[in-house]
């Protein structure tokens, strides 16, 4: 097999990457993506995209300095299904660290799934600790197009920056 290796760079998604992130979710998430877009332009947040040589993005996450007084929290991570287990997501999360460092804070928090033990692997690996549960849940659209509330449970994790 021939290895082939590209760069990737980080930088904020913007309007224009919207049409290329249809692999991260159903189209209700991509226009829910739109909204954080203005979050980011106010200055709450900070939205990421991972992107190839062709300035394609192959991995989102944000990071939220509203959600959790002196803290950075991470959430909406993905990394394009074909691409995971690559170190897309480790390379997204220690850039993401490095985004909260500079705005002077010291913490990062984030929710997993109890259901997803692969991506709670990860943030173990990078240095996470548990610190609570909670229960969490968005709107998504059925088979059948419907809009359904997806409900979930989190462990929630935290790194000392």
């Amino acid at each position: 097999m021939t290895e082939i290796r590209i760069g990737l760079a980080v930088r904020a998604l913007t309007e224009a990457d919207l049409p290329s992130c249809g692999w991260s979710g159903d189209a209700m998430h991509v226009r829910q993506l739109a909204a954080q877009l203005r979050r980011m332009a106010a200055g709450e947040i900070d939205y990421l995209a991972a992107c190839t040589p062709a300035d394609l993005p192959v991995a989102l996450g944000g990071i939220d300095y509203t959600a959790s007084p002196g803290a950075g929290t991470i959430w909406q991570l993905g990394v394009h299904p074909a691409l995971q287990s690559c170190g897309i997501g480790t390379f997204l999360i220690r850039t993401a660290e490095q985004r909260i460092t500079a705005r002077g804070l010291t913490r990062a928090e984030l929710g997993v799934e109890d259901d997803n033990p692969r991506a709670r692997a990860l943030y173990e690996r990078l240095g996470y600790r548990p610190f609570g549960r909670e229960p969490d849940s968005w709107n998504v659209v059925a088979e059948d197009g419907s809009i359904r509330r997806y409900e979930t449970m989190c462990t929630l994790m935290r790194k000392e920056l």
